[in-house]
């Protein structure tokens, strides 16, 4: 019973952590500024449109579940941090959506089984930590024969890299705690999904980012509005050697993935059918 006890009190703190990691910064501007095409991308091709009945899990602002309501979806959008839940609502009540916004931990769904016709994430669900729970969630509350649809970014794209430039500088995950990078690899995600989905299609995409005139503007944007981001930097508070080895590092690699003031990023698209 202490095991369980111990590890309940682990988990509460590694969620308590995320909800403040995405709460840093302003990722509903990385959202609305940076990507706002892949809401809509992830929307088109699970076919969301009148009537059906849309979850968003890991939603952040609503960049999918705001186009998937004004597709004519009712549609019900998750996520652990409040802040990004009062600026989508904010975000779709500018823009005239209606959407359900609710608290929601996307390895224990406050759903019932089967609930949704198409269960999505854009960039989201890949950060949940247990990336089997976050699955097995994914499919619970899909209907069968319903559509189960995700875009992540990919381990060799430019935000996988990142996170691994970002790696060294960070505190170690806690155990049992997986790579979001791993989401855009098509054979992780078809063996968390398994035989619970048939027609599985998988598309690996770039967005296009001309935002940046130079390494150091995507830095410092990064530096002060992405939450991961913004946390490793405060970690390494009081250490300026290693700041500016972090800093040096994120140039470098923005350098690379540059041509001009234009970056693509890699992502993974793909949709899947539960099966009936």
């Amino acid at each position: 019973m202490n095991v369980q006890i111990d590890t309940s009190e682990a988990d509460r703190a590694l969620k308590a952590g995320h909800r403040a990691m995405w709460a840093l910064g302003d990722y509903p501007a990385v959202a609305a500024e940076i990507i706002p095409e892949l809401g809509p991308i992830l929307v088109t091709a699970c076919g969301v449109g009148p009537g059906d009945r849309v979850l968003d899990v890991a939603c952040g602002s609503g960049n999918a579940a705001i186009p998937a309501a004004l597709a004519g979806a009712s549609v019900v959008a998750g996520d652990l941090t409040p802040e990004l839940l009062d600026a989508g609502r904010a975000l779709a009540a500018q823009r005239g959506a209606q959407v359900e916004w609710r608290q929601a931990d996307a390895e224990a769904l406050p759903f019932a089984d089967g609930e949704f016709d198409t269960v999505l994430s854009c960039v989201g669900v890949m950060f949940a930590p247990h990336h089997q729970a976050a699955a097995g969630e994914l499919i619970r509350v899909c209907r069968p024969g319903g559509t189960i649809g995700l875009l992540s970014w990919t381990p060799e794209g430019f935000i996988g890299q990142m996170f691994a430039t970002m790696k060294p500088y960070a505190p170690a995950p806690p155990p049992g705690a997986q790579p979001p990078p791993l989401w855009g690899g098509e054979d992780h995600v078809r063996a968390l999904l398994g035989d619970a989905v048939t027609d599985v299609v998988a598309r690996r995409r770039t967005v296009t980012i001309d935002r940046f005139a130079h390494p150091g503007a995507f830095r410092d944007y990064f530096k002060a509005n992405y939450g991961p981001t913004v946390a490793v930097y405060r970690g390494l508070a009081g250490d300026p050697d290693r700041v500016a080895a972090l800093d040096q590092a994120l140039d470098d690699l923005a350098r690379r993935h540059m041509r001009g003031p234009v970056m693509e990023w890699e992502y993974l698209l793909l949709t899947a059918r539960k099966r009936g």
